[in-house]
């Protein structure tokens, strides 16, 4: 029921709650700055001064909280609807079922078994049952002094919905179940009445059977011709008449002709109507069967028979008069069951529709109960002071909005003590926040499915609100295709509140949920379209063309030079050359190799950020440079010389070479070039083996010269113990607690220098392979756009030139083919499989050259993100 894919902006919602909290908003104007900044001064106290950025991730602090029991519920509402604190488990030793607010819960899930109930009874209405939206229904206020009250009002409440639907759908069970039972009579009495007829106007079949078990069941067509039929039927016969499930009568008809060795006659008839089981809601059909036998004996085997196999038997009476009298009671009794029916289920959607009026509120209030509650649970209580003990992570910027919402969960409840919040002093690593909107939560879920940041690392889902779209549209450069995802993506983002409030499928939801980074492939990939000058496998003239073309001996069109340069983009001149597929796969192939060392050396440069926030001046010289040094010698190199061969103009160089022979140069001097840069991309192998190892190995020697060790935890002094217990009595347990639980790791000197080499092993071949890595760029483009071409010319390329009516019409129908395969093969498929790559580029090429990601996920209390959860 939650609206799918709605997050919360907290900086947008804090704002607008800034009038209701005594928050003033300060705006700073500056002549020289584009977007005027703001200061949010909270009882004179600044909240924060600038929006956050995603370069890194928030800064956090754990926070202790003392609440009294009274303004519990409430303050723990209160942050809430804040969402931003994610408490600690304070009882981690205690049985779930032994703690303090169980008995709460439990009433909370008795309410929310209740409410799922309704809700299933409203789906399994044939008729839509209308359920008002949430935005649209009456909050329910469930704090303050009259919080108690509104729970045990909606107790009262949602008890007495459903012990009426409950004896609602009793009663229509039961009507159901006697109006079947007769509708199955009325069937019985009709075929039996005609079964007789026939009978009597000798239309009958009477079926004979014999003691040969190697017989067909059932078949004596075959040898009706080879007995004597039988010309008068015995009506004096006893007989039975009921109805059996439609999937049974073979192995019904089966077991009499076995057990009764051929001793009766069978008939039975299909009954048109299903019947539905107002329980269950299952349809079954079933079929009217009439058996005629002499003898008790024999008729008491076909009842036990028939009750075996379910089917329901009827007393029907040998005389017509008194079928027909029986007919017509039972119609009359249908009749009555119908109306009975119809006023019931009116009085059940009635009441659903009550339900539905306020279901969704309900659920709301249901859900957000037990998450307080469970939240509650993780509190420590101290029963000396009658307080709740809780700690737990929060945005630094945040802390003075969260004290603003304990002093408005105070106020609310109607008491006079305040919680209490401080900061405490720890050495845990706390939770990666990355604060987003929703432009730009897309693209960091994408970085998280690969990892979560480490604490204050540089973020790169930063960086690939750009980079991921243009990598995406490298290979699947079009004009015409981007248009398509980018016009798509225009809609959705169009009608987005109208989305975000409907139930939308999985596929349908994961497409609207990457809504802008559909928008930014389509906008970067109508650019490469036109770098390319490709539009659907056409090209556009809008600029003078480079070439002029005429024609040579038999036939043959040649291109010369005519002094214009195609000033943006591929010039058109190439489409349609027998030399085309040639240059391009030599531009797009270097193109590939220069864009996948340039994204490399950024995401390495992304190291030094990192190194300076934390202090890591070490990684800097013995890590970065020599990583760099390698990376450039070899592959930059490589880089630079592709732009050279482009940018020199060879007909007119003296270092002009048609063939590659040994001798021949680049560039005066390339033979020392390259020696240098190898033998410092080979230099620069021991660089990163060695030195940082040994700086490390001297660094613990030194300290151990020193006399300064670990202390074990049986080193502690009494005084330290005296500390400790201390804090403890003045509440501070869990500080000292979290100050002691986590110290740095600490390995041996083996340890080290195998990470090292193992390090310096996969940095040095992930170079020569990732570099690789990036000609998929170049062949996924070449794929695109050749199957582009192949898609035109066996479809489009075909009927243009068909006139007259039928021409017309087979244009139209080609054409809507086209753009169907356009759409489903090009647009979708291709567009996923450049996703993949693109998505593989930035998770394994770039990601692993600076990435740590050994953060974990910041999962405050929100009541925003309860629906997903569910």
């Amino acid at each position: 029921m939650q609206e799918y894919g709605k997050r919360r902006d907290p900086i947008r919602e804090n704002l607008d709650r800034a009038p209701q909290l005594g928050a003033t908003l300060v705006l700073l104007s500056s002549s020289n700055s584009r977007y005027p900044s703001f200061k949010v001064l909270i009882m004179g106290t600044p909240v924060f001064d600038d929006y956050p950025t995603l370069f890194r991730s928030e800064g956090m602090s754990l926070v202790q909280l003392f609440v009294p029991t009274e303004v519990a519920h409430d303050t723990v509402n209160e942050l809430g609807e804040l969402g931003n604190v994610e408490f600690k488990d304070l009882n981690p030793d205690v049985n779930p079922f032994q703690r303090s607010f169980v008995g709460e819960i439990r009433r909370i899930e008795e309410m929310t078994r209740r409410v799922n109930f309704f809700a299933a009874q409203i789906e399994r209405e044939n008729d839509p049952v209308p359920i008002r939206p949430l935005y649209d229904s009456a909050p329910l206020i469930a704090v303050g002094p009259g919080a108690a009250q509104t729970m045990d009002d909606l107790d009262d409440t949602l008890g007495g919905h459903e012990s009426r639907l409950l004896e609602m759908n009793a009663g229509y069970e039961l009507l159901s179940g006697r109006l079947a039972e007769l509708i199955e009579a009325r069937h019985v009495l009709r075929e039996t009445a005609v079964f007789f007829q026939r009978a009597e106007s000798n239309q009958s079949e009477i079926r004979s059977s014999f003691d040969d078990s190697s017989a067909p069941l059932l078949q004596h067509d075959d040898r009706e011709n080879q007995y004597s039929a039988v010309s008068n039927v015995q009506l004096d016969l006893e007989f039975i008449a009921g109805v059996i499930d439609r999937t049974r009568l073979p192995t019904f008809e089966r077991v009499l002709w076995r057990v009764l060795r051929g001793n009766l006659y069978m008939n039975h008839v299909d009954i048109a109507d299903p019947f539905v089981d107002a329980a269950t809601g299952n349809t079954t059909y079933k079929n009217v069967f009439v058996i005629f036998a002499h003898g008790e004996a024999l008729l008491a085997k076909i009842r036990k028979i028939s009750e075996s196999l379910g089917a329901t038997i009827y007393p029907i009476d040998a005389n017509p008069d008194k079928r027909l009298e029986s007919l017509r009671d039972v119609t009359v009794r249908i009749e009555d069951l119908e109306l009975a029916l119809y006023n019931t289920g009116s009085t059940r959607r009635a009441e659903l529709v009550r339900i539905g009026e306020s279901l969704l509120s309900w659920e709301d209030l249901v859900r957000k109960e037990k998450a307080i509650y469970e939240t509650l649970n993780l509190f420590n209580y101290d029963v000396g002071r009658k307080t709740l003990i809780a700690e737990g992570w929060c945005p630094t910027r945040d802390i003075a909005m969260i004290q603003s919402a304990l002093r408005h969960a105070t106020e609310a409840s109607g008491t006079s003590v305040p919680p209490i919040l401080h900061e405490i002093r720890t050495n845990k690593t706390p939770p990666t926040f990355q604060r987003t909107n929703k432009l730009t939560e897309g693209f960091q879920t994408i970085m998280d499915s690969y990892g979560i940041a480490t604490y204050q690392e540089v973020n790169p889902g930063l960086f690939a609100v750009i980079t991921f779209p243009f990598l995406f549209a490298v290979m699947f450069g079009d004009i015409g295709h981007g248009m398509i995802i980018l016009l798509s993506a225009v809609w959705m983002i169009l009608n987005e509140r109208k989305w975000a409030r409907a139930n939308l499928n999985e596929i349908v939801g994961t497409f609207f949920y990457g809504r802008y980074i559909i928008l930014f492939m389509g906008l970067f990939s109508v650019y490469t379209g036109f770098i390319y000058n490709d539009i659907f496998s056409k090209t556009l003239h809008l600029f003078r063309s480079g070439w002029t073309f005429s024609k040579g001996q038999g036939n043959i069109v040649h291109g010369e030079a005519n002094g214009h340069v195609y000033p943006f983009g591929l010039d058109p001149g190439w489409h349609g050359a027998d030399n085309a597929l040639i240059f391009t796969n030599s531009y797009k192939m270097k193109m590939s190799i220069i864009l996948g060392v340039t994204h490399m050396t950024f995401a390495l440069c992304l190291q030094v950020p990192n190194h300076l926030h934390f202090n890591r001046l070490v990684d800097i010289y013995h890590g970065f440079i020599p990583q760099m040094l390698f990376l450039q010698s070899i592959f930059g190199y490589l880089v630079v010389c592709i732009l050279y061969k482009w940018v020199v103009d060879w007909s007119k160089s003296s270092y002009h070479h048609r063939t590659i022979e040994e001798g021949n140069r680049l560039y005066r001097g390339q033979g020392l070039v390259q020696t240098v840069l190898l033998l410092i991309a080979v230099g620069c192998v021991p660089w990163m083996l060695c030195i940082k190892p040994y700086l490390q190995w001297k660094e613990t020697k030194r300290v151990q010269d020193q006399g300064y060790g670990r202390l074990a935890p049986s080193d502690v002094g009494y005084g330290t113990r005296d500390e400790v217990l201390e804090g403890e009595e003045e509440g501070h347990g869990g500080a000292i607690a979290a100050d002691m639980d986590e110290e740095h790791e600490q390995h041996d000197f083996g340890e080290v220098v195998i990470h090292q080499v193992i390090h310096t092993i996969e940095f040095c071949l992930g170079c020569i392979s990732h570099t690789a890595s990036y000609l998929r760029l170049w062949a996924l483009s070449l794929a695109h756009a050749q199957l582009s071409e192949v898609l035109w010319n066996m479809t489009l390329a075909r009927v243009l030139g068909l006139d007259g009516i039928i021409g017309k019409l087979v244009l139209v129908l080609i054409f809507l083919l086209w753009l169907n395969l356009t759409v489903g093969i090009l647009c979708v498929m291709e567009g996923l499989s450049a996703f993949l790559h693109a998505l593989r580029l930035h998770w394994v090429e770039a990601n692993s050259k600076h990435y740590e990601a050994g953060g974990y996920q910041f999962k405050p209390l929100s009541f925003a993100t309860l629906g997903e959860k569910d």
